[in-house]
């Protein structure tokens, strides 16, 4: 469904250029789930808007982004207006905000809808956003509410229920439920997945939080510095972490299985992005590092089985790695 090739992309700025995604390839298969995860400045944010087509004036962008057959790159806006909503869908972080304060929910649902249907009548617009709300568990009167009558967890509900008004074959979720209690945030997890196998289609879940993409993704992206670090099916990437970002972020983490557990955190912060990126990103915060790891930029390749010994990495087809000495992590 989406093809990334070499794509390269920096904020013009007056002093020089700021990287924010460096050499990205990607493959995303259709009606599978995907996490990207990674700290702030990673460049999963970049990365949506990038599909989105919602990059500001400064972003320069190299490269390719094909999606069902289309360089997303190369099309006219009105051809990417077309696109939102009815393709590609998204849900933000801030859902108040997506909303007008002085409007009812309906007449965001009546704005999208008819701008894509304009031949459908309101009453249409309104039986579709019912079924949804039937979806996402929420009441009928919500349609007819104001924003500030509905809490965060219903609000973004309503922002889930909108994405998929006009039956889009990407829905990218970009920190969608990070501002939500880890109640509320559970429940809504729970009912996307609930929903996905009454709504086809392919999403991406764009987090800092990695148990967010354990519990309702397939596979997950590991992005560090506009990069690609580590690419797998979610349980081999989180079982047998093979790049030392990964087992880092892992680790920060807490595991509600191991009691008493301390955790660690990764030393150093970012790379400078105004630098031309020629070795490894994260060569300057890795405890493995060594000196080609300095002087060589590692590519993406897949991780296999060594059959010779039961140390480093046991993985299925599908894991990659953006490291010189993947197995080191793990060896030691």
């Amino acid at each position: 469904m989406l093809n990334i090739n070499k794509l390269n992309l920096y904020y013009q700025t007056e002093d020089r250029p700021v990287w924010a995604l460096r050499d990205l390839n990607l493959h995303l298969e259709a009606g599978k789930s995907y996490g990207i995860v990674g700290e702030s400045g990673s460049g999963k944010t970049t990365l949506a808007m990038a599909i989105l087509g919602l990059l500001p004036a400064s972003a320069q962008v190299e490269g390719e982004i094909f999606f069902e057959g289309d360089n997303l790159l190369e099309l006219p806006e009105e051809s990417l207006r077309q696109l939102r909503w009815t393709k590609l869908a998204v849900v933000f972080q801030a859902s108040m905000n997506s909303f007008s304060p002085v409007h009812r929910v309906s007449s965001s649902f009546e704005d999208i809808y008819l701008a894509h249907r304009p031949r459908a009548s309101k009453r249409e617009v309104a039986a579709r956003a019912k079924d949804l709300f039937d979806l996402v568990n929420l009441d009928d009167w919500v349609y007819r509410a104001y924003p500030h009558e509905l809490s965060g967890g219903m609000m973004q509900r309503v922002n889930i229920a909108l994405s998929l008004m006009l039956e889009p074959d990407l829905l990218i979720m970009d920190e969608a439920t990070t501002a939500l209690d880890v109640l509320t945030e559970k429940q809504i997890l729970e009912e996307l997945l609930a929903i996905e196998p009454k709504v086809p289609l392919t999403r991406i879940m764009i987090t800092h939080d990695v148990s967010v993409v354990a519990s309702s993704c397939q596979e997950v992206l590991v992005m560090y510095a506009g990069c690609l670090l580590e690419q797998g099916p979610v349980d081999q990437v989180f079982d047998h972490p093979c790049h030392p970002y990964t087992e880092g972020l892992l680790s920060s983490f807490p595991d509600l299985n191991q009691r008493g557990q301390r955790l660690q955190g990764i030393p150093g912060s970012l790379p400078d992005l105004r630098e031309e990126g020629h070795a490894c990103p994260f060569a300057d915060r890795c405890p493995h590092a060594q000196t080609l790891c300095y002087q060589e930029k590692p590519l993406l390749t897949p991780i296999a089985q060594d059959p010779q010994t039961s140390a480093g990495c046991l993985v299925d087809p599908g894991h990659y790695v953006a490291c010189h000495f993947p197995r080191r992590s793990q060896d030691e």
